[in-house]
């Protein structure tokens, strides 16, 4: 067993280092990963197909080509950025599959939504008025087109910079930007027809 790579507890290291471990054939540099991004990546892929059950068979299908192309991964890029491109392209496929064969899966959200949701546990006072709040946000941003509502969820949702944006879906920074902009204002115009202000 090397002691070098077996210093420090996997969790407090950083991607790249788990991503060496992984590389050098030790099991718990990789799980490590997956226990980092599994939550996050769910989430963002179910925000693209509105499919709880289709999300996690994503996730899984995300994080099997993660484990296969380790090896190609480069250093100077940030591994989020990378295993968001993954998910991506793997969610995006997915919805031209599903159109091709008539059945897009852009189903209404339900209460499974919540077995996805990332905790920001409110304090009690303002519980009510935050999931109130937030159910309106979600139901804006499910009204979206595909193309804005992916990229609102990267920039707002998971706190992607423009660049990591470009990154991710492949599209020129203008168009990132113009996107972004109109999503936005597509949402502000949404949420003063339903009387909210303020956010």
């Amino acid at each position: 067993m090397g002691k070098a790579i077996d210093a420090a507890h996997p969790d407090s290291l950083a991607d790249v280092d788990l991503v060496a471990r992984a590389i050098a054939g030790s099991e718990d540099g990789f799980e490590a990963l997956v226990r980092r991004y599994q939550r996050p990546i769910a989430a963002y892929i179910y925000r693209i197909v509105n499919d709880y059950d289709a999300a996690l068979d994503l996730t899984q299908e995300v994080f099997i080509k993660v484990y296969g192309s380790l090896a190609r991964y480069r250093a100077e890029y940030k591994f989020s950025t990378w295993i968001y491109r993954i998910a991506h392209n793997v969610a995006i496929d997915h919805l031209r599959r599903a159109a091709a064969r008539d059945e897009m899966a852009l189903k209404p959200r339900d209460e499974r939504r919540e077995r996805l949701a990332i905790s920001m546990a409110p304090s009690p006072e303002q519980e009510q008025e935050r999931d109130e709040r937030r159910t309106q946000i979600e139901a804006i941003v499910d009204r979206l087109p595909t193309a804005y509502r992916e990229l609102i969820v990267l920039r707002h949702g998971h706190d992607l910079s423009y660049e990591e944006i470009v990154e991710v879906t492949g599209l020129p920074l203008g168009t990132v930007k113009n996107r972004i902009f109109r999503a936005r204002e597509m949402m502000r115009r949404m949420l003063i027809e339903q009387g909210i202000t303020g956010f």
